[in-house]
């Protein structure tokens, strides 16, 4: 049985896999016939909110020929204490397979271990394996194979979303640069788990310099709202604006996985001038979700 928990734990060869197919499933969205998921289940279960995510898998599933269940924490007995190892008994007996948007990594991976379907990490304090797999196929639909080229993260580099950039860098053989105050820098202990060409650094100049892509995103992730004010002084100095473009690779992409604080992590102008990119970003999240379930349920 497959599951889709971190990309620390995916192998390059299912990476590749999954990233071969999405180009497949964005061209033939009308057209394919192929319903992998017909007559089942899936369950969504979101301790987070959500736009991108909840709305990709809802429309992936059921265009897959699946019904998607949006289970809000708040809704289930998770919301009163229940365990979730024994959520996902139950929820294992019913239904055929789990996305999960919550806090813990711990939660995702327990699920998977006692629900016994297949089970999809939509964003964990930890990881967010499903964005990244969508950025990685983003450029290579705008720029061609991502292999040798180089990825600057402006801003925040210790959330999830640079976490799981270095485990896809450590896999495809690209540079991952992180511009960041040193309280914000990636966990050492990651670091070395993970290997590749990743450069840490506290110059955001430095990093973008040559640049391929540049990529931001919030200063203050969910969970972190009582650091706001200190998140913003301190990372004021990590946007992504017009200065900064001009140090990176003529033509370089502007990334950001939304919602964008304009003002703050990238500026207003910056934004706009590079929206057609941000939103084919946004958009391809349905087509990567599609392409993840679909390699989740082959056998």
């Amino acid at each position: 049985m497959k599951h889709l928990l971190s990309l620390e734990k995916l192998p390059r060869e299912e990476m590749l896999s999954i990233l071969r197919n999405v180009s497949a499933f964005k061209q033939g969205r009308k057209q394919d016939p192929r319903r992998p998921l017909a007559g089942q289940t899936w369950a969504m279960i979101f301790a987070k909110s959500s736009t991108r995510t909840r709305v990709s898998f809802e429309v992936g599933i059921a265009e897959l020929g699946g019904r998607p269940m949006f289970l809000s924490a708040t809704d289930i007995q998770l919301g009163r204490g229940e365990p979730i190892k024994d959520t996902a008994r139950v929820l294992g007996r019913m239904v055929h397979g789990a996305v999960i948007r919550t806090y813990a990594q711990s939660d995702v991976e327990q699920f998977a271990e006692f629900s016994g379907i297949p089970t999809i990490n939509a964003l964990t304090d930890l990881e967010h394996p499903c964005q990244i797999l969508t950025d990685v196929s983003t450029i290579e639909e705008l720029r061609g194979p991502i292999a040798g080229k180089v990825v600057a993260f402006v801003g925040d580099g210790a959330c999830n979303v640079p976490s799981s950039w270095i485990w896809a860098a450590a896999r495809l053989g690209f540079e991952f640069r992180v511009a960041s105050p040193r309280r914000y820098q990636p966990p050492a202990d990651l670091l070395r788990r993970a290997g590749g060409s990743i450069v840490c650094t506290e110059d955001p100049a430095a990093a973008a310099d040559g640049a391929d892509v540049l990529y931001t995103d919030v200063w203050v992730s969910m969970g972190k709202e009582a650091e706001a004010a200190e998140r913003r002084r301190e990372l004021a100095h990590y946007q992504i604006n017009r200065a900064l473009v001009q140090r990176a690779k003529p033509g370089a992409l502007v990334m950001h996985c939304l919602p964008a604080y304009r003002g703050l992590e990238i500026d207003e102008a910056t934004f706009e001038a590079h929206a057609e990119t941000i939103f084919t970003q946004a958009e391809n999240r349905l087509h990567v979700q599609k392409a993840i379930l679909d390699w989740i349920v082959q056998p």
